[in-house]
């Protein structure tokens, strides 16, 4: 089947609504490691990962053969049955968890894992009322939508009483207009008051990304969660890690991203990179918390004896591969190359991230920071010629997030960087004086 045909009943079967990159969508059909193919053969250098979903590589033989050999003995028996595959995977899973962190809820997403966690939130404090930040992004559910502060992505019709936003640490775009570390960390202070007045004073849980994945890979000054976590605390309040897009090495020498910012989450949630793309979802927590969740309740899908295997597999393959430490040093070398390009292209304001999370802020002006989401419209279409795929995302639309597989060399790196060159190369020549 060619591009075109695949594309057409895309479009013609599927919700008009369901977005795809690039003016006219780009199918792919097979992939391995760092490479996947279009319906034509055109090959494309992965420097998405599927969202930060493809962890270790497209289809990787170990995970591959381990996820067959669990489709040729259980596949599916819900949570009402023990499966050897959930049993061992959180087992594991406790043992690689930051401080007390030990019981398990398996769920299908990073949307269920987070509405798992709020709600065990909510039986353990007693409290309803939920704390997120402002360009966050929590998923597709109501709930998720409503604490999800991107207004395009906003498009549930149902608002969820008792969510507040707090101003996000966004150094690059400072809410108070200051600048770290004479700002005194500000916007982490603000919870207080944010608090004090838009809550009853007493709050279920601070929900929060490490590093804020969809807003634009924005990373914390060190010290933010070691200010605004006690005083959520302060109020009767839990700490939510949502590792959806941080965890499992992403962010370079640790697990989870959560773990270079010195403070220990009450619960913690996952998905995308867990299972290296099969679905899964994961929520964590104490025994205490754990136990204070009554009432009936299940997750069909959760648990899933292959999604299960995978996950499994997934973490033996970071663990024996080591690329806890590759994401560390290739993720360096990566910023180090879209640094260079930021010398060379006056339309880059800014290059952060962590790890293997590197984002490119592009903007009309250095000196105002106008967001151009324009320009990376152009950057898409340049790079998708390149045969190189990266994300976007930004309150504004206006910033590259890359982020390959975990097993990206420096080669690799090297590779992506001269392709958006050439993009950046065009796009510059093109643009009006």
């Amino acid at each position: 089947m060619k591009n075109a045909r695949l594309t057409k009943k895309y479009k013609d079967f599927l919700y008009p609504g369901v977005i795809t990159y690039y003016q006219e969508p780009l199918p792919l059909v097979s992939g391995q490691g760092l490479e996947v193919r279009d319906a034509e053969g055109k090959q494309y250098l992965d420097f998405f990962g599927g969202i930060l979903t493809v962890s270790v590589g497209h289809c990787h033989k170990k995970i591959t053969d381990r996820v067959i050999a669990q489709l040729k003995t259980l596949q599916h028996v819900s949570t009402l049955y023990p499966t050897q595959p959930a049993a061992d995977l959180a087992e594991r899973l406790a043992g690689i968890t930051p401080g007390d962190l030990k019981r398990s809820f398996f769920t299908n997403s990073g949307t269920e894992a987070d509405e798992t966690a709020v709600l065990t939130a909510q039986h353990a404090t007693g409290n309803t009322e939920i704390i997120a930040l402002r360009h966050s992004y929590s998923g597709r559910s109501a709930m998720a939508m409503n604490l999800t502060a991107h207004a395009a992505w906003r498009i549930s019709r149902t608002p969820v009483p008792g969510i507040r936003h707090a101003h996000a640490p966004y150094c690059y775009r400072c809410p108070f207009k200051l600048s770290y570390p004479s700002c005194d960390l500000a916007c982490a202070k603000d919870m207080e008051e944010l608090i004090q007045t838009e809550t009853c004073g007493k709050v279920a849980a601070f929900l929060a990304e490490p590093i804020l994945g969809v807003g634009g890979f924005v990373v914390p000054p060190k010290d933010y969660f070691k200010v605004a976590v006690p005083i959520v605390r302060k109020y009767g309040g839990l700490f939510i890690a949502d590792e959806v897009q941080t965890g499992w090495g992403r962010t370079g020498s640790k697990w989870f991203g959560i773990e270079h910012f010195g403070v220990v989450p009450d619960i913690m949630t996952s998905a995308k990179g867990m299972a290296n793309g099969f679905p899964i979802g994961w929520t964590v927590t104490t025994d205490k918390i754990a136990a204070s969740l009554q009432g009936l309740t299940i997750s069909t899908f959760g648990g899933n004896p292959v999604s299960c295997a995978a996950a499994h597999a997934t973490i033996d393959a970071i663990d024996e591969e080591g690329l806890l430490k590759n994401a560390e040093t290739v993720g360096a070398y990566l910023r180090d190359g879209l640094s260079a390009l930021q010398k060379d292209f006056p339309c880059i304001g800014e290059v952060r991230g962590m790890g293997m999370m590197a984002g490119v802020e592009v903007v009309a002006d250095r000196k105002t920071k106008a967001p151009d989401a324009k320009t990376v419209v152009q950057l898409f279409e340049e790079t998708k010629k390149e045969g190189l795929l990266i994300g976007k995302g930004g309150l504004y639309g206006n910033v590259l997030r890359i982020s390959p597989p975990m097993t990206a060399t420096r080669g690799d790196v090297d590779d992506a960087v001269q392709r958006l060159r050439k993009a950046f190369e065009r796009v510059h020549r093109t643009a009006p004086a």
